[in-house]
């Protein structure tokens, strides 16, 4: 059985391996990045796991003996799915070594970003000692809306960390009814203008899909309130960055805290870097030194499954083939 990793930025594999190594099987590294690397990488491979590189249509069509794909994470949008589900390939994620992970991150910077922390930092840097000019405007926590755009597990792990600061809590997720809403704590905006136009900070926890893609844009961005904070630790694709930046640099909002981004990394010459008014954050919400070993391990284990005839545990597609595929 070939077993391939396409890519990662894990300093060390020895999680995979020692997973791989009790089941009797073995792996292969590359640090693929385009199409023609990943084709290549995988021709002849049982079972790949991929972290960022693309695996497209053209990629899984080459893969004529993949019967599984891991995707090293909880999102897997650079998998496309409809071609892994016509060639009979499982497509499994992680989805739950970072919750907390990524909730801690998240309110690092709703708070950081709420109380102003990085740009005061940079005002003292600079020679200036001026609380009122950094701060306003700058409402207490107890008096300010924090909007939840996603309700899923992370976001109920925001929700159950900021409650203790005083805010009120807004969501607005589609899945979730308002009665279950009010019973988590929380109260269900009836739509997501009514969330835009009353939340002070707003925290994205959605997926990325043709629905969500570009769900901030120039018309959302405009909705918000003028001193409103925004922050994405979720899915790059959610926000049109550029638009975003145009509203910071223009005042239609007060800030934003970002981690995830459209093109990572972020290019050097995008707006966004010249924005005065905006944490930024290298797709980090998800580290810790145990989450990482937890990801590399449960990522591994669903290649033994598939060699042992195993159920896959966290499968999220339905291959024409069934289960690890027809191949």
């Amino acid at each position: 059985m070939r077993i391939v990793i396409t890519d990662s930025n894990f300093v060390s594999d020895e999680p995979e391996r020692a997973v791989l190594s009790a089941a009797g099987l073995t792996v292969e590294r590359f640090n693929c990045r385009t199409e023609e690397e990943m084709i290549e990488a995988g021709k002849g491979a049982d079972a790949v796991l991929v972290q960022f590189a693309p695996v497209t249509r053209r990629v899984i069509e080459a893969w004529t003996s993949c019967r599984l794909i891991v995707r090293y994470g909880i999102g897997y949008d650079n998998v496309y799915i409809p071609a892994a589900d016509g060639a009979g390939i499982a497509v499994c994620n992680v989805p739950s070594y970072c919750l907390d992970e990524v909730a801690d991150h998240t309110c690092a910077l709703l708070l950081s970003g709420l109380r102003k922390v990085v740009a005061f930092d940079r005002s003292v840097r600079s020679g200036e000692w001026n609380v009122e000019k950094v701060a306003k405007p700058m409402p207490r926590f107890a008096d300010s809306v924090v909007g939840l755009i996603g309700f899923g597990r992370i976001g109920a792990r925001v929700a159950e960390r900021i409650r203790p600061f005083g805010f009120q809590i807004l969501i607005y997720d589609p899945y979730m009814s308002a009665d279950k809403a009010e019973q988590l704590g929380v109260h269900k905006a009836a739509t997501l203008e009514e969330l835009l136009s009353k939340a002070d900070a707003i925290s994205l926890h959605s997926p990325l899909t043709e629905d969500t893609k570009h769900l901030i844009n120039a018309t959302t961005l405009s909705q918000m309130k003028s001193g409103a904070l925004l922050v994405n630790t979720s899915r790059g694709g959610l926000i049109d960055t550029e638009a975003l930046a145009t509203a910071l640099n223009e005042g239609t909002i007060g800030g934003a805290a970002i981690d995830v981004f459209e093109q990572e990394p972020l290019q050097n010459d995008h707006p966004l870097r010249s924005c005065d008014n905006l944490i930024l954050t290298p797709h980090a919400a998800y580290y810790s030194d145990s989450a990482l070993i937890t990801l590399q391990t449960q990522a591994a284990e669903e290649v033994v499954r598939l060699a042992q005839g195993l159920p896959l545990a966290s499968q999220v597609n339905r291959p024409s083939g069934g289960q690890g595929g027809s191949r």
